[in-house]
């Protein structure tokens, strides 16, 4: 008599969760299926849109469900300021991720390792925290040579952009290119931005 109230119980529950489960799973994978179109933005317009300019090592990601969707938390340990000012340690919010057994994907979104260096452009977000401006055209790789010398890549370099002057997407972006030439470039850009401003 147990085993068929056991299984009795199953079959309830299979009924009950296996379409809601279907259901997130599609609404999942549709939202990942979408194309994700970036505009491109110079170096100077990412500039002029961020509030913030690091240069920062990431120590840790969470992810979970806030507003109905799952958002990735990056944490990064600030090492050098490029414009604004910053606490120093600074919390990086993200669409997408894993919680649970559910991953949400959205194309175009950078992913951060504990221990690796970046470039980033951000803004704030309503929660206090920050987003990367325009995403992974916001985001540079720091690398290092064998004789220790430093590099930057933008995660655009191999994620196409959208290029209005041709009306072509293409996969461009700033790779290999020395740090300090990349801080010197944003630095112009601060500077013709102030010159600009009456």
């Amino acid at each position: 008599m147990n085993r068929v109230k056991s299984e009795r119980r199953r079959c309830w529950v299979r009924r009950t969760f296996e379409p809601l489960l279907l259901a997130i799973t599609i609404v999942l994978t549709t939202a990942a299926l979408q194309a994700t179109t970036l505009a491109r933005m110079s170096l100077a317009k990412m500039t002029q849109a961020a509030s913030v300019v690091i240069r920062a090592r990431c120590v840790g990601n969470s992810a979970g469900w806030d507003a109905g969707e799952i958002w990735t938390l990056s944490a990064f340990d600030v090492e050098n300021v490029w414009k604004g000012a910053s606490p120093e340690r600074i919390t990086v919010r993200l669409l997408g991720g894993r919680a649970g057994n559910l991953t949400s994907s959205v194309s175009g979104v950078p992913r951060f390792r504990p221990g690796e260096e970046v470039v980033l452009f951000l803004e704030p977000t309503a929660r206090g925290d920050y987003s990367v401006v325009s995403w992974e055209q916001g985001t540079f790789r720091i690398a290092r040579n064998a004789a220790g010398a430093e590099s930057v890549t933008q995660d655009t370099a191999a994620f196409a952009t959208f290029d209005p002057a041709t009306q072509r997407y293409e996969a461009t972006g700033i790779r290999g290119v020395p740090i300090e030439t990349l801080r010197a470039r944003v630095a112009d850009a601060l500077s013709n931005s102030a010159r600009r401003k009456p």
